[in-house]
C-alpha cells in the first residue's frame, strides 16, 4: 500500500472531490429550497429546504453513478494494475508516472472504459452465482433452522464479495493475455474452485471494512454537525448525511484498496500452480447465464485482435 502512495493520493483527490461535490450541491439545493420556502410558514420552509437538499444530493449522486465507468477504469483498475505488478516483484514508477503507467497497462488489457465496465458487470454476475451455488450446496445439510441461517449468511456473503470482481480483474491483468474476456473467464473458475478460502477471507475483510467505516462515521459526527449548523434546513438530518458522505469517501479512497490488496494476496497464494478445473467450468456454465456469455465473448475475440477487451464489442 505504501508503495502505491501516488495512487492513494489520486484516490483521495477523486473520492473526496466527489464528496465535496455532494456536500456543495446538497447545500446549494437546501439553500434554494429554503429561500423558496420563505413564501410559506416555517414548516413549509423546513420542508422546502429538505426537498431542495435531497434533490441536490440525488442529482450529484446520479452524475457520480454516470461516471462509474471512469472511476472503474482510471482509479480502481489502475490501482489494481500497480498492486499486481508489485506483488509479482516488478518495479513500477513513482509519483504521477505511476498513474500514467497504470493507465497504459489498463488500456493494453481492456481497451476502452465501456468495455471494461461490460466485463465487470458479467464478472459480478458470475460471482453472485458462485455465492448462491455454495449456499445451495450447504442448504442440503440436515440442520434444524439452517434455512433461515443460510438466508442471512447468503445475504452477508453477497455483501462480502463486493470487491472480488476487482480481484478477478487483477487476475486478467496479471496473465498479460491479449484476450481479457478469456483471462477473466479462467479467473472466475479459479475463484470458484477455491471459493471457500476466498469467501472466508472476503467475509472477514468486509466486516473489518464496515467496522472501520462506521468508526470514521462516528468520528466525524462532531465536525459534520458544525458544518450542518451553517446550512439551512434540518441540522440533525444534515449532520448524518454529511458524516455518511465523508465516511463513504474514506472507505472508497483508503479502506477498500487495503481490502483488495489483502484479497489479491490470498487469491495469488491459493491459486498458485493451479489450472481451471473442467468440472467447475461445467458447474458455472450450468449455473450462470453471465458465465456462458463471458465464454462466448472470449471465443468471439480473434487471436490477432491485438489487446484489450474493446476490440469486438
Amino acid at each position: 500500500m505504501l508503495r502505491t502512495a501516488p495512487f492513494l493520493v489520486f484516490r483521495v483527490v477523486v473520492y473526496f472531490g466527489m464528496a465535496a461535490a455532494l456536500v456543495i450541491v446538497t447545500g446549494t439545493g437546501a439553500g434554494v429550497g429554503y429561500g423558496f420556502g420563505a413564501f410559506g410558514d416555517e414548516d413549509f420552509q423546513a420542508s422546502s429546504a429538505f426537498w431542495g437538499g435531497a434533490a441536490g444530493l440525488a442529482l450529484t449522486a446520479g452524475v457520480i453513478f454516470f461516471l462509474r465507468d471512469y472511476t472503474l477504469y482510471m482509479v480502481k483498475a489502475g490501482h489494481i494494475a500497480v498492486m499486481v505488478e508489485l506483488l509479482d516483484g516488478r518495479s513500477v514508477p513513482g509519483g504521477t508516472g505511476q498513474i500514467a503507467h497504470a493507465r497504459d497497462v489498463v488500456k493494453a488489457r481492456f481497451g476502452q472504459a465501456s468495455a471494461l465496465f461490460a466485463l465487470d458487470v458479467l464478472v459480478k454476475g458470475v460471482i453472485n452465482a458462485v455465492t448462491g451455488l455454495l449456499g445451495g450446496l450447504m442448504s442440503f445439510l440436515p440442520i434444524p433452522g439452517l434455512d433461515r441461517l443460510m438466508g442471512g449468511l447468503r445475504a452477508y456473503l453477497r455483501l462480502a464479495v463486493g470487491l472480488i470482481d476487482e480481484v478477478i480483474l487483477g487476475h486478467a491483468i496479471r496473465t498479460r493475455s491479449e484476450n481479457a474476456w478469456e483471462a477473466a473467464h479462467d479467473g472466475l473458475v479459479l475463484y470458484a474452485q477455491n471459493a471457500r478460502p476466498m469467501l472466508a477471507n472476503a467475509a472477514w475483510l468486509a466486516l473489518m471494512t464496515w467496522v472501520l467505516a462506521a468508526l470514521v462515521f462516528l468520528a466525524v459526527l462532531g465536525p459534520a454537525a458544525a458544518l450542518a449548523g451553517v446550512m439551512p434546513g434540518d441540522g440533525m438530518a444534515g449532520t448524518y448525511v454529511l458524516a455518511l458522505i465523508f465516511a463513504w469517501a474514506v472507505k472508497a479512497a483508503l479502506i477498500e484498496p487495503f481490502a483488495v490488496a489483502c484479497m489479491l494476496q490470498v487469491f495469488l497464494r491459493v491459486t498458485e500452480g493451479q489450472e481451471p478445473m473442467p468440472e467447475w467450468k461445467g458447474r458455472l456454465t450450468r449455473a450462470s447465464d453471465k458465465f456462458r456469455k463471458l465464454g462466448e465473448r472470449a471465443l468471439s475475440v480473434a487471436p490477432s485482435a491485438g489487446s484489450g477487451v474493446g476490440m469486438q464489442t
